[in-house]
């Protein structure tokens, strides 16, 4: 049950963030699309193009509010953040669209 919860729970999270309005010019969904961020295992994006500084920003900026959401995620279900922050990285990938980059083991890779 307390597994069903966190992911029901972590679902909502990552459909907040993909439709959460951005502070910045750069939107997430582009980002993804022009192959500058990525997804990682961990639950977190993760800069594929370092040398774009809005891209950078902005994998700062989710990944402060997605490590936010997950802390009280954890506490909420009395669970490590490790945990929250791989089955985020678990479904992340799943729902990552073809042609946008994921972390693979040998690196990133186009999904």
């Amino acid at each position: 049950m307390r597994t069903m919860s966190m992911t029901i729970a972590v679902s909502v999270v990552m459909i907040w963030f993909v439709v959460a309005p951005s502070t910045f010019a750069l939107s997430l969904d582009d980002a993804k699309a022009q192959g500058l961020v990525g997804e990682k295992t961990t639950g977190y994006l993760g800069l594929i193009n370092s040398s774009n500084a809005e891209a950078r920003a902005l994998v700062e900026d989710v990944n402060q509010k997605r490590r936010q959401a997950y802390d009280e995620i954890a506490k909420r279900n009395r669970t490590e953040l490790r945990s929250v922050e791989t089955l985020a990285g678990e479904k992340a990938l799943q729902n990552t669209k073809s042609g946008n980059y994921i972390e693979g083991p040998g690196g990133w890779v186009k999904k």
